[in-house]
């Protein structure tokens, strides 16, 4: 397993993110048969070669929705009530009705080796994030269509979709 040069991925973002979002919307509007099993596949050789820890770009430039459950969980490991846990670090989305981080990079993430420091009672959206093989896979591609700006996983995922769909043929 390499280390994720950001660098690079953001420039190999650059060049395909076009092409990659055609291919998802595509893909989403057409889904060919055995698709969840196909991306289950990937999804193991893709992890066998992400290191998360020399990336933490998503924890940089992402932040995750806490839901009513996480923030009672992890505001009493803080030994804070809710209100409080909300009022020092989350911001109330309107639009969308989600509570998020105040900031970025995230304020749990050591930016020395990408660690969580909460990393045991993370919110449900980091602990699934990238949702790469979630069941219903054609309902998460607008997901993927947006991570894969930001995880390397996710443009690898697709990337190998993409040949593999295109092999199938």
């Amino acid at each position: 397993m390499q280390p994720i040069n950001l660098r690079s991925f953001k420039q190999k973002v650059r060049i395909n993110k076009r092409r990659f979002k055609s291919f998802l919307t595509k893909l989403e509007k057409n889904p060919p048969r055995g698709l969840h099993k196909t991306i289950d596949e990937i999804d193991k050789a893709v992890w066998a070669e992400t290191d998360c820890l020399s990336c933490g770009n998503c924890c940089k430039t992402m932040t995750p929705t806490f839901t009513p459950k996480d923030i009672k969980r992890i505001s009493a490991h803080f030994e804070m009530t809710p209100a409080e846990f909300k009022d020092k670090w989350l911001m109330y989305e309107k639009r969308d009705g989600d509570w998020q981080n105040k900031k970025q990079p995230c304020q749990f993430l050591n930016l020395k080796d990408n660690k969580c420091s909460i990393y045991e009672i993370r919110p449900a959206d980091c602990a699934g994030f990238p949702h790469l093989t979630r069941k219903k896979t054609v309902d998460y591609i607008h997901v993927h269509q947006q991570n894969i700006e930001y995880c390397p996983a996710t443009y690898n995922m697709v990337e190998r979709l993409k040949l593999s769909l295109s092999q199938a043929k």
